[in-house]
C-alpha cells in the first residue's frame, strides 16, 4: 500500500483542495481571479487550441499564486491552515506541498527514465521532476513555463503547462539575462505571463514569423 505521501496518491490531496476552492461562496472571487489571469496571459476562448492548458494554468494561478484580497491568503495557504489545525501530521503535510510550488520559465537539461531535470532561467537552480510518463515532444534545450509541486520527497509537474518554440529559446534567455541586468526589480513572473501572451499570438497568428513574436523589443499584440 502507498504512503500517503506518495506521488501516486497525490490527485486525491489535489482534488480536496480544488474542491475547497471552488465553492459557491467564492465563486465572486474565482471569477475576479479569472478576469486577473486574463489580463496577465491574454484571453483564451474555447475554440482556442490552448485553452484546456491555459485553463489548467489558470487553476494553478488561482490555488497557489493569487492572494484573495476576501482573506489575504491563497487558497492553498489557507486549506492548509484549516487541516493543520484538523487533521493528522501526514495529512497536513501533504497540504503543505501545494503552498511550496515552484512556478517559473525551466530550461530542459537532462530527459531520463522516470526524471527530468529542468534549470528555472531566473535563478539558475536545477530542479529533478519525478515524471513517469513520456512528455510528447519535449527535448533537451526546450523551453517551458511549468510548476513543480514537492510531495512525498519527489517533484511533480503539475497539469498546466506551456511550450515555447525552439527558434525563441535565444530570445527569452537574452530577454532573461537582460531584464537581471538592467530590471532587477521586476518580479520573473512579469516574464512568465509576458511569454504566456507571445505563445497564444503565436497560435492565432500564424501568418507572423515566430521571431517576430518572441522580439521583446516589441509590444506584445
Amino acid at each position: 500500500m502507498d504512503s500517503p505521501l506518495s506521488p501516486l496518491s497525490y490527485q486525491p490531496y489535489l482534488d480536496q483542495l480544488i474542491a475547497f476552492g471552488s465553492v459557491e461562496s467564492r465563486k465572486a472571487d474565482l471569477l475576479d481571479a479569472k478576469a486577473e489571469y486574463f489580463r496577465l496571459t491574454g484571453e483564451v476562448f474555447e475554440d482556442d487550441k490552448l485553452f484546456e492548458l491555459r485553463m489548467a494554468s489558470f487553476l494553478d494561478f488561482y490555488l497557489y499564486d493569487r492572494v484573495s484580497p476576501l482573506t489575504s491568503k491563497t487558497p492553498a495557504a489557507e486549506f492548509y491552515e484549516h487541516r493543520l489545525a484538523n487533521a493528522p501530521p501526514e495529512e497536513s503535510n501533504a497540504f503543505r506541498s501545494f503552498t511550496e510550488t515552484v512556478h517559473g520559465l525551466f530550461e530542459v537539461r537532462k530527459l531520463g527514465k522516470g526524471l527530468v531535470r529542468l534549470r528555472e532561467l531566473y535563478s539558475g537552480k536545477d530542479f529533478d521532476v519525478t515524471e513517469r510518463r513520456n512528455i510528447a515532444g519535449l527535448e533537451t534545450g526546450d523551453i517551458l513555463e511549468a510548476r513543480l509541486i514537492p510531495f512525498g520527497g519527489h517533484l511533480l509537474f503539475s497539469s498546466a503547462f506551456c511550450y515555447h518554440p525552439k527558434v525563441a529559446v535565444k530570445s527569452i534567455k537574452a530577454e532573461v539575462k537582460r531584464r537581471k541586468k538592467k530590471e532587477p526589480q521586476r518580479a520573473p513572473n512579469e516574464l512568465v505571463w509576458e511569454c504566456a501572451r507571445r505563445a497564444l499570438n503565436m497560435d492565432r497568428y500564424r501568418q507572423l514569423a515566430v521571431e517576430k513574436i518572441y522580439d521583446f523589443e516589441q509590444k506584445v499584440l
